[in-house]
């Protein structure tokens, strides 16, 4: 499939949103499901970026041959910088690579120990909350906040999804349980190890000028310019972070679903076939 996006002729244009996720992380569709939504938008390119999870994969690549819809393989890992956690993109990876695949079951596996411990957190706090609600919301994806905020909120113990986060788990708050510690330079070389490139997800105003240089210097391949959170001149500073740094750009949608309520930005937020492309090849190169 990535051959296939190589292959398109100079020219081609063809929107891709390479930042979506599905029920096997925190979205909400299946992976037949969005890429029929994808299809319906005109999104032409398509990448999953669940949450240390490439279970989508096989159903993502037969939905796209189905509905026409290019896909790209992806993922969306996490890192602690300083205080702060870093999302890292992860393209062109081999979904089947065993290390990887045994590094993102750690991941999981840390996810639920996090989970239990917001659980007991909230617990003393007289939330009533058990990991059972919590499991149900997740369904078959790693445990994640959004599970937990829904599973609160389907019990009747916040009246909104966001109330979860802003009176209980947000980072900070009385329930709050930090993820497990890996540095970006961690998660580039597991990257980088299945054949991937890395992208710094939905940069925003998070991360100072200084902070960008630290995650580059760790061997980042590339920043996400386009995202629903950044405004035209945020894009345009992180375009010119990328150029002096010759960095990959990428970006999409960061589409959910659901209580996120992001469908509004589903197939507004998409990149150049030629941003693909220079991902593909980068990847490709650092394989030889």
């Amino acid at each position: 499939m990535q051959e296939r996006i190589m292959a398109l002729p100079e020219g081609t244009t063809i929107r891709a949103d390479i930042h979506t996720h599905t029920l096997y992380s925190d979205g909400v569709h299946s992976p037949e499901a969005l890429v029929k939504k994808a299809a319906g938008a005109g999104i032409g390119i398509l990448a999953v970026t669940d949450h240390d999870s490439m279970e989508a994969y096989e159903e993502t690549i037969e939905a796209g041959k189905t509905h026409g819809v290019l896909i790209l393989s992806g993922v969306e890992l996490s890192a602690t910088l300083g205080s702060k956690d870093v999302h890292i993109l992860g393209y062109n990876v081999d979904p089947f690579h065993a290390g990887f695949r045994q590094r993102l079951a750690f991941f999981r596996q840390e996810r639920q120990r996090r989970a239990e411990k917001i659980v007991h957190k909230l617990n003393t706090l007289d939330v009533p909350l058990t990991l059972d609600h919590v499991l149900e919301q997740a369904g078959q994806a790693p445990l994640s906040r959004p599970h937990v905020a829904k599973a609160m909120k389907a019990a009747g113990f916040t009246r909104t999804y966001m109330q979860a986060f802003r009176e209980y788990i947000a980072d900070g708050g009385p329930a709050y349980v930090a993820r497990y510690y890996v540095t970006p330079r961690d998660i580039i070389e597991l990257i980088a190890e299945a054949g991937g490139v890395s992208i710094l997800a939905h940069p925003s105003n998070y991360f100072t000028e200084n902070e960008l240089k630290t995650l580059i210097q760790a061997g980042l391949d590339g920043i996400e310019t386009v995202h629903p959170s950044h405004d035209r001149e945020r894009r345009q500073f992180f375009e010119g972070i990328a150029s002096a740094y010759f960095l990959l750009q990428g970006g999409g949608s960061d589409y959910h679903g659901g209580e996120r309520e992001d469908d509004v930005h589903f197939g507004t937020f998409t990149i150049s076939t030629e941003m693909v492309k220079a991902i593909v090849l980068r990847s490709t190169l650092q394989q030889q």
